[in-house]
């Protein structure tokens, strides 16, 4: 069965879950899916950095009842589209957090989780696919993500620190009642030791937040289609996307994964 809902929990610090979600989230709207993703990576703010212009009302506000809009309705005050839909058949629409400490701190209290499974379950009525962009379980917010998500993904860094990573962060997550669905590792060679991973994300060539999402709408080489695997192992949905490069057709994302799962 396909899934709406997921979680992209970072293993550990900087193992690119903020881009990764992006890159997911415009993927799918590739394939014509409306996709929206929840900033719950509070302390980086990563998410803010793939959108444009003043953010007035970002999810810390949401989550702190600042917003004096019904709680029904408050999502739509945080989305903010991103630039590359006008070019992709869907739509992708992204709601940061950008805050003063302040407000970051009461944004991590018991009731502000709740009304995050609010805001997710809200998402989740308007559009096909919620990514929630989870740093390492240590707060509320991180809990309400893994623990209300339909599916759990968590993102390693494709490396032996990833390794490690991937067993605590696992660890962690069934600690407080959840299960990890999917394990991905992230800028992978092709033999990376991370072995339980279900996909693999290569590097990318694009380096900036203005070059992101290099999977779509033009999409890069072997990682577009890397990412489109990792999609479809997130949500657990068959795309239908083609690459323009016919050497793409004849590339097997399979062939990032270790040879004990190949």
């Amino acid at each position: 069965m396909a899934y709406s809902t997921a979680a992209l929990v970072g293993a550990t610090g900087g193992a690119g879950t903020t881009r990764l979600a992006v890159e997911l989230g415009a993927t799918l709207a590739r394939d014509g899916r409306e996709v929206a993703v929840l900033d719950a990576a509070f302390a980086t703010e990563g998410l803010s950095r793939h959108v444009s212009g003043r953010i007035d009302s970002d999810l810390t506000a949401l989550l702190t009842e600042e917003d004096p809009r019904p709680t029904h309705r408050l999502l739509s005050a945080g989305l903010r589209e991103h630039s590359a839909t006008a070019d992709l058949a869907g739509r992708l629409e992204l709601c940061p957090a950008h805050a003063p400490f302040e407000r970051m701190a009461r944004a991590k209290s018991i009731e502000s989780a709740r009304r995050f499974e609010d805001l997710l379950a809200e998402a989740d009525a308007e559009f096909d696919h919620v990514l929630v962009d989870t740093p390492p379980v240590a707060a509320n917010q991180s809990v309400a993500a893994v623990t209300s998500a339909e599916r759990v993904a968590v993102v390693a860094p494709a490396d032996d620190r990833g390794v490690d990573a991937v067993q605590r962060a696992s660890g962690r997550i069934a600690d407080v009642g959840a299960s990890v669905d999917a394990r991905l590792a992230n800028r992978a060679d092709p033999d990376h030791p991370v072995e339980n991973a279900d996909a693999a994300i290569p590097e990318s060539e694009a380096t900036t937040a203005e070059e992101v999402p290099a999977s779509a709408p033009d999409p890069e080489a072997t990682f577009a289609p890397a990412v489109s695997h990792a999609a479809e192992v997130v949500f657990d949905v068959d795309l239908g996307l083609a690459f323009e490069d016919p050497g793409l057709l004849d590339f097997d994302a399979d062939e990032l994964l270790p040879d004990a799962l190949s």
